[in-house]
Order: C-alpha cells, then sequence, then structure tokens
C-alpha cells in the first residue's frame, strides 16, 4: 500500500471507531474505492496498526476512569470480563472460519442500514440513572452480545454497545463509558488475534516501520477527536443525526453493487 492510501485509511478508522457508522463497513468500503486488496498481506498490517492507533486513543481519553476501576470500582473488571465473553465466543469463530463476511460489502450495506435503525432507536428508549458500577451481570451479557455482533462490518460496534447499555438502562453518558471500556480488550484482543494468524501463516511484515508508526498517529489522533465529540453528542442526545449517514452510505453501497 501507499503511504497516501495508508493515511487515508488511518483517517477513516480514526473517525468511524468511535462514531457510530462502523469502522469495519468503512474500511471494507474505503479500501474497494481506494482499489486496494483487501486480501493482502500489508492490508492486515496496516489494519493491525490503525487499531493500536484508536486503541491508544481510548486509553488516553479513559485513563482517570481506568484507573478509578483498577482501585476503587473494581467489580467494573468482572463486568468487562463477562462482556467480552460473548466476543470470544461468537467473535473469534467469526474472525477465524468466516474471513469472507468480514470483507462483503454488501454485508457492510445491509447493515449499515440496521447501524442506522439502531440510532434512530436510542430516542425512543427509556432513559434510567442507572451508572456502570451498578450494572448487573446480565446487563454485561447482553451489552457483550451487541458487541460480538459488530464484528460483521456495518454494524457499529459503539452504535450498537450503546444502545444495548442504555436499553438495559445505563444513563446515555454511561452507557458510552462503558462501550469504550469494553472495546479495549475487543479491539487489543482482534489485533492480537490478526497477528498471531499472520505469524503462524509464517507471513514476515511488508509494510515500513515508518509507514506503520504514521498510521498509528494519524488514527490515534483522529480517533482522539472523534471520541471526544462522540461523547458530547451523546450527552446532548443527538446519536440519532448518525443514522442518516448510515443509511445513505448502507444505500449507495447496495445500488452500487446491484449496477
Amino acid at each position: 500500500m501507499e503511504v497516501w492510501q495508508v493515511l487515508i485509511l488511518a483517517v477513516v478508522q480514526g473517525l468511524t471507531e468511535f462514531l457510530p457508522v462502523s469502522s469495519s463497513g468503512h474500511l471494507v468500503i474505503g479500501a474497494a474505492c481506494l482499489g486496494v486488496d483487501r486480501e493482502a498481506l500489508d492490508v492486515a498490517e496496516v489494519t493491525i496498526a490503525l487499531h493500536v492507533g484508536t486503541l491508544l486513543a481510548i486509553l488516553v481519553y479513559y485513563a482517570r476512569r481506568i484507573g478509578r476501576v483498577l482501585t476503587r470500582d473494581r467489580r467494573v473488571i468482572g463486568l468487562l470480563i463477562v462482556g467480552t465473553l460473548p466476543a470470544v465466543v461468537v467473535g473469534v469463530p467469526i474472525e477465524l472460519f468466516f474471513e469472507k463476511w468480514l470483507e462483503s460489502p454488501a454485508i457492510a450495506g445491509i447493515l449499515l442500514l440496521l447501524t442506522g435503525s439502531l440510532l434512530l432507536g436510542l430516542n425512543r428508549l427509556s432513559v434510567r440513572a442507572k451508572r456502570t458500577e451498578e450494572a448487573s451481570w446480565q446487563d454485561a451479557v447482553w451489552i457483550g452480545v451487541f458487541q460480538a455482533a459488530a464484528v460483521l462490518p456495518g454494524l457499529s460496534r459503539s452504535g450498537s454497545t450503546i444502545f444495548a447499555g442504555t436499553w438495559r438502562g445505563l444513563v446515555p453518558g454511561e452507557a458510552a463509558t462503558f462501550s469504550f471500556l469494553l472495546a479495549v480488550p475487543a479491539i487489543a484482543g482482534a489485533a492480537v488475534l490478526k497477528g498471531a494468524s499472520m505469524w503462524a501463516k509464517g507471513a514476515a511484515p511488508t509494510t515500513p516501520w515508518g509507514t506503520l508508526a504514521a498510521g498509528i498517529a494519524v488514527s490515534f489522533v483522529v480517533g482522539l477527536v472523534a471520541l471526544a465529540w462522540l461523547v458530547r453528542w451523546v450527552a446532548l442526545g443527538r446519536l440519532g443525526w448518525f443514522a442518516w449517514w448510515c443509511f445513505a452510505v448502507g444505500l449507495a453501497v447496495l445500488a452500487s453493487l446491484a449496477r
């Protein structure tokens, strides 16, 4: 991949990992628009690097909250473990055995329409005052199920997990916090899984380290801005606005495939 292609995908990853429009779906669509061969080795390397960038953005933005979880609110650690299990049970087999699904623009287009529907549905949910520390084990499992489903392109991880958290009674801001804390093991695990798969195949890195570092830096900075933007819009109850983008992109992709 050319450096400019990596940087464009880094911007796409940084924005869409946190904004509820599906990073995986937009990366699949973006790669197709750029003429990038999604099965090439360097694409896997770049994908891992870009996810490292957005993972760092979460760790920096939520550093204080993570510190509280590790010192005072340790029950949340158990909730995060329980919430991660569905991704292990469902998400890992999909990553290993149904990889073609993850590269399908058609699936991305269809599931973007579902993401848009979930975002519009957020405004219809009754808002309660439950904080993350008060969530039940059942709440964590349900949110984890929505996260596991979001391994498919087009289904937004942030949008679906914030929807699930709000549906289960969390304050929207707390639903967003739990969503992104839950993203830490999910993103890290996915990166490790992809890296281990490449290592098992005996593949040596082909992308220059400088290019990967540039991709990480761009996805980190853009991701940090996007994360702050999303948290503010959650507080203002504006996530439904992103639904129209999901509908537009999803319909555009399906229309282009139908020609």
